[in-house]
């Protein structure tokens, strides 16, 4: 089963031409399921449905309950902002939690769920986006007990494991992160434990997501580091689930044109007892 998280920066820049750069990568790709954060939406029309239809795949979103800081940015009031999921497979079930919000303005962070009917077995999958201030990383550890606690209200009844993505805005060693995983600090939620599908990765290979060598992001100056995640429950019978493979990417311009201000990650999961790859 292939995997894959992408933040893809709501409409900022120009969004006409980078959302023909998105729907290319992902053609290219042919991801099963896609986690997406900042997935805009108007009166008429809904990135995540835009790309849905062509690519031919089940699509489902949640908007932000609090889209006004993010509409302030834009200036436009009348676009929303939220968190999608598409899928090869249909939709089993699906549900939202909201993420709680610092001190100050409360920019409607969430979790989103959705039961993937796959053949083998079905898949327990969500996305969701943290926020996102460099100080926040308490607020960031309340989320992720929250989205720990969610995850667990809807893993059951299956043998293919939690599979969560995202972007967290949070290096991998935070204690968000850590708090998230479970396996090298006390777990979010009791007895709960999911790896970062990185563990897996070749260490030689680039690993940022949020790098200095995307135009968009250049000028901010900071460093570059890896802050989108794709995290699995420990296999199921026979390594279901088992992460085969990881890798960065939509790290490039795609016709002269940088599909988002963050790289996405792909991950090979293990989709049947016993055997590798999709």
């Amino acid at each position: 089963m292939r995997v894959l998280t992408w933040n893809v920066w709501w409409r900022f820049g120009a969004w006409q031409e980078r959302r023909k750069a998105i729907l290319a990568v992902l053609r290219d790709l042919r991801p099963d399921v896609v986690g997406l954060q900042e997935v805009w939406a108007s009166d008429v029309e809904n990135l995540a449905q835009w790309l849905a239809d062509d690519l031919g795949m089940y699509w489902t979103w949640a908007p932000s309950r609090a889209p006004h800081r993010w509409q302030r940015r834009l200036g436009d009031p009348t676009i929303a902002m939220g968190n999608a999921i598409l899928s090869r497979w249909p939709l089993a079930e699906q549900d939202v939690v909201q993420l709680p919000a610092g001190p100050g303005e409360d920019d409607g962070r969430l979790a989103l769920y959705a039961r993937l009917a796959a053949p083998s077995q079905p898949v327990p999958f969500f996305t969701t986006h943290l926020t996102s201030a460099v100080d926040a990383s308490a607020v960031r550890c309340e989320q992720v007990r929250v989205l720990a606690e969610f995850v667990a209200a809807h893993r059951t009844g299956t043998a293919f494991p939690p599979v969560i993505t995202g972007d967290f805005n949070a290096w991998p060693d935070s204690d968000e992160v850590r708090l998230f995983g479970g396996y090298k600090t006390a777990p979010a939620a009791p007895g709960q434990v999911f790896f970062d599908a990185w563990e897996y990765a070749d260490p030689t290979q680039p690993s940022t997501t949020w790098d200095t060598a995307n135009p968009f992001i250049a000028a901010d100056f900071g460093p570059s580091v890896r802050v989108d995640y794709i995290h699995v429950g420990p296999p199921g019978p026979e390594g279901l689930g088992f992460v085969d493979s990881v890798r960065r990417v939509a790290d490039r311009a795609v016709n002269g044109v940088w599909p988002s201000d963050h790289a996405a990650v792909l991950a090979e999961l293990r989709s049947e007892s016993g055997s590798a790859g999709v």
